[in-house]
C-alpha cells in the first residue's frame, strides 16, 4: 500500500530535509514507489523553480506529489500548471457541505475540470457522510477520504492508508 508525508512548501526547500528523505529513501529500494508526499501551502509560493526541483528530484525515486487542502488559502491554478503534480485535495472545507452548498460544488467542479486537463487525480477530504460520498462520486472525483471511509487509527494497526477509489 502506499502512505503520506506531509510536508510544508519551508521543508521542500530545505536542503538537509530533502537529503535526510533522500537517504532514506536509497537506504530502502522500492520505498519511493509507494510514498506520496503531501505539500502543503501554507503561503504563496514565491521560488516555483525550487519546488519544481523539489519535485522532480523526487519523483525520480517514483515517490507521486500531492497538493494538500487545495481550494483554501494561497492555492491557485497558476501554481498548479507551473509543477508536476499528481494529486489535488479538495480541502474538508469545501467538501464538507457539498451536497447542500452550491458555491462548494461549483468550486470542486472548476478544480476537478482543471486536474482533468492536467491528468492529475483528485481526492475528497472529510468525506464524513454517504450523501457527501455519493455527491462526490457523481463529481468525477477520483478519491475520497473521511470518516464515512474510515476513521484515523494506531499505524500498529493500519496496513494501508484509508482512501477508496471511486
Amino acid at each position: 500500500g502506499h502512505f503520506s508525508i506531509n510536508m510544508s512548501i519551508l521543508d521542500a526547500a530545505n536542503d538537509e530535509t530533502i537529503s535526510a528523505l533522500e537517504q532514506q529513501l536509497s537506504k530502502y529500494p522500492g520505498l519511493g514507489q509507494r510514498l506520496i508526499i503531501e505539500i502543503v501551502e501554507e503561503e504563496g509560493i514565491e521560488n516555483h523553480e525550487q519546488i519544481a526541483d523539489f519535485i522532480s528530484r523526487l519523483k525520480d525515486w517514483g515517490c507521486k506529489i500531492a497538493i494538500d487542502d487545495f481550494g483554501t488559502g494561497y492555492s491557485n491554478f497558476d501554481y498548479l500548471m507551473k509543477l508536476n503534480v499528481d494529486y489535488i485535495k479538495i480541502d474538508g472545507s469545501i467538501i464538507h457541505n457539498i451536497h447542500e452548498d452550491n458555491n462548494a460544488e461549483l468550486v470542486s467542479d472548476l478544480i476537478v475540470k482543471f486536474a482533468k486537463q492536467l491528468n492529475i487525480k483528485t481526492i475528497a477530504e472529510y468525506v464524513h457522510s454517504k450523501e457527501v460520498f455519493e455527491k462526490v462520486k457523481e463529481m468525477g472525483i477520483d478519491y475520497s477520504q473521511g470518516y464515512f471511509i474510515g476513521r484515523p487509527e494506531p499505524m500498529t494497526k493500519v496496513a494501508v492508508k484509508k482512501s477508496v477509489t471511486l
